[in-house]
């Protein structure tokens, strides 16, 4: 007779594992010690052989799986064991078992991130070189409240989602796993399970650092040992800069098509920082501003979809490599902005989307949730952990790379919650009315904490509505942001400068209309990206008339920009006057300046930079009404606009003639007699133009003129402005 033993069968749990749907895969794998016994439990597919170190104690193969079992006396196997692996073909590794370590996260940051207040949670969740009891790996944790089941995957375990699936921390809805002997430069995801539909998704790392270059999506453990920063002198001189009382005059750079290298190839962030620092101490500006470099998978994108809100893009090298950009331009005294983007986010499955099957980081009702226009979601502002994520990725970039401030894209977007939305399409507040008080709020958190954490930094808003006190305190109920781009002034410019000079008297006051709003708000004058795209032109070819005129115009546009009241904005190309539209996939047409018209345009901008910088009138008041005085702003029929700039220490006399026709015996009031000086001239043949001077000196007369005792008489050259100093 024969007898047949019944076959071994795998526990509940077990087969939970095998599924890779375990919630709690700690229950059943690792160490377990009762008062007199212990067992070890191990999940190694691809294994022949498996044993405990110390010892070589043999675990036992539950048959037809790939489990690993050994029973035995409490205290015989320590708390942190070794496992040896043999394959089948002989083959031997020795690793530690990741589920003989306790938990690595503290309950208190488990409670600041659940309240929304730990500003450096980016070095909690993500992955982060770590060891524990003397042994080094690498501790993994992300936020997943509506999963079953996280893992972590990546080539150490052939990607497979049931190799090391992850604790989970309880109502917190985070997920940790400390796995040791990996180290910096390991590719990694998580591997997500739904626990309503059983949806199986593949994440990158929201608090990543590094990701691989697209199109490959993996994040990269990073090395953090601390960069030697050299940037002392700069970093102790922004703790006591005045920023609103001094010059601030930013180029805004795409890296990717700045420059390239002779096969069109983008250049490493080192290599960049050197020809940046060459020119920009050429051209005179003060800061530059980054289009997003946070990782984003599509290039057309420019940065405005991220998905990598911790990671300098891999495009143009590592985070040692940004480190040191960023070091560099400190040491040679230049600030650094980057555009940063907490309005919306992509959809692509490897990102925040969808995260953990459910809308995590976005709203699940599309109306709140979604950008029909981008076809972007819509962070939750409203959800704690959604408001500390952006606010930790805000302090990360201030913090970890020293940066000198933000820009914030498309604020408008997110203070309205009908913005560029049909009727039908949008959830009012709980007031009924249209503004997103989450978003409101998280602003003011933002700017509250940016400036209590890293004083000297500057928060700058991308806002094109009429909102109220977008740069006021939040004590006083403003947003609390340090500036606002200039949109409506930027407009009403362009759209004037647009015209054929013969039609611009009708339109006079679209020059004038600004004042009437101007010191509401600290405005920055901005001719951005967005100005020179999308069949709007280029700076130059927006410009009416023949090569002459236009060359003229954009002179006259840009002394008319920088003696304006309000910081500058300059975008890439724009200062050399390049003609074709920025093209994102190709380095700017550096090959221009050899002509003189576009070399004119440069070197005027290097000279309006210097004078702006050199002369207090033009930057000391720039958001005070005491700064700024009409000469005359009612000569419509001549086109030509007069004004004083002021500080407490000079006054300085811009006159802008916005025709081609040159203005003999032009008499203007002053504010004092004496000698004058032409300190600019935009028609100077030095910028190409036609050099129509007002010669040396320039004596003011005792005739009363405009409501002021004296005045003086000059010659306005077409199509240009002059700016006048009392000797």
């Amino acid at each position: 007779m024969i007898i047949k033993t019944a076959k071994p069968t795998l526990s509940s749990g077990q087969q939970k594992i095998l599924t890779a749907c375990h919630h709690d895969p700690f229950a059943v794998l690792g160490l377990h010690q009762e008062k007199t016994t212990a067992r070890v439990c191990a999940f190694a597919p691809h294994t022949q052989h498996l044993s405990i170190l110390p010892g070589d104690i043999k675990l036992n193969r539950i048959p037809e799986s790939d489990f690993f079992e050994w029973s035995g006396k409490a205290g015989e196997i320590p708390d942190r064991y070794q496992l040896k692996s043999v394959n089948s073909s002989g083959h031997e590794s020795i690793y530690y078992d990741p589920y003989c370590f306790p938990p690595q996260l503290s309950e208190f940051d488990l409670h600041l991130f659940a309240e929304g207040k730990h500003w450096h949670i980016y070095r909690i969740l993500g992955a982060h070189l770590h060891s524990v009891d003397g042994v080094e790996g690498v501790l993994f944790a992300t936020w997943a409240p509506s999963a079953e089941r996280v893992s972590v995957i990546g080539d150490f375990n052939d990607w497979d989602g049931r190799r090391h699936a992850m604790r989970n921390r309880g109502s917190t809805g985070v997920w940790e796993l400390f796995i040791p002997g990996l180290d910096a430069g390991t590719l990694y995801k998580f591997e997500i399970r739904n626990q309503d539909s059983g949806q199986i998704l593949t994440k990158t790392d929201p608090y990543g650092q590094q990701f691989e270059m697209r199109p490959k999506t993996a994040s990269i453990v990073t090395a953090e040992k601390e960069y030697q920063w050299q940037d002392d002198a700069w970093m102790q001189q922004r703790l006591k800069l005045d920023w609103l009382h001094e010059p601030v005059s930013i180029y805004e750079v795409h890296l990717g098509s700045w420059q390239r290298d002779d096969n069109g190839n983008f250049l490493n962030y080192r290599e960049i920082a050197h020809r940046l620092v060459e020119y920009i101490q050429d051209t005179g500006f003060t800061h530059i501003e980054l289009l997003p470099i946070t990782e984003h998978p599509l290039d057309a994108s420019w940065g405005y979809q991220t998905t990598g809100y911790f990671a300098p893009t891999s495009r143009f090298g590592d985070v040692e490599d940004f480190h040191y950009f960023v070091d560099y331009l400190h040491q040679h005294n230049i600030g650094i902005l980057l555009d940063w983007v907490p309005a919306h986010f992509p959809k692509d499955a490897h990102g925040l989307a969808n995260f953990d099957g459910s809308a995590l980081y976005e709203h699940a009702d599309p109306r709140k949730g979604e950008h029909r226009d981008w076809g972007t979601l819509i962070y939750n502002y409203g959800r704690n952990e959604v408001k500390n994520f952006l606010l930790s990725s805000a302090l990360f970039w201030l913090e970890e790379f020293h940066l000198d401030g933000l820009r914030v894209d498309a604020v408008a977007s997110m203070l309205y919650l009908d913005y560029s939305r049909e009727a039908h399409d949008w959830v009012p507040n709980i007031h009924g009315g249209n503004e997103n008080i989450e978003a409101i709020q998280f602003f003011r958190e933002l700017n509250s904490v940016t400036h209590a954490e890293h004083p000297g930094t500057v928060v700058i808003a991308e806002e094109s509505t009429a909102w109220p006190q977008v740069t006021r305190p939040t004590d006083i109920g403003g947003l609390g942001f340090s500036m606002k781009w200039n949109m409506g002034w930027m407009h009403d410019t362009l759209s004037y400068m647009q015209k054929d000079s013969i039609h611009r008297h009708y339109h006079h006051s679209q020059l004038t209309f600004g004042l009437l709003y101007l010191f509401s708000e600290n405005f920055v004058l901005p001719f951005s990206h967005d100005e020179v795209v999308h069949g709007k032109s280029s700076m130059l070819h927006k410009m009416p008339g023949d090569d002459w005129q236009r060359f003229a115009n954009l002179r006259l546009l840009y002394t008319y920009m920088f003696t304006y009241p309000g910081k500058k904005l300059l975008f890439m190309g724009c200062e050399f006057g390049q003609g074709d539209e920025w093209n994102h996939d190709k380095a700017l047409d550096w090959y221009v300046l050899q002509y003189p018209g576009h070399q004119g345009i440069k070197t005027l901008i290097g000279d309006l930079n210097s004078l702006y910088r050199q002369h207090s009138a033009l930057n000391h008041y720039d958001f005070e009404p005491q700064g700024f005085e009409w000469i005359d702003c009612n000569d419509t029929d001549q086109s030509i606009l007069s004004y004083l700039r002021r500080s407490d220490d000079e006054n300085l006399v811009i006159v802008l003639n916005f025709t081609p026709v040159p203005r003999e015996n032009y008499r203007i009031g002053v504010p004092e007699p004496g000698v004058y000086e032409e300190i600019l001239n935009s028609d100077s043949e030095y910028y190409a133009g036609s050099n129509v001077s007002n010669g040396v000196n320039i004596h003011s007369e005792n005739v009363e003129w405009m409501n002021r005792p004296c005045s003086v008489s000059l010659t306005l050259p077409p199509l240009a402005g002059i700016v006048l100093r009392k000797i």
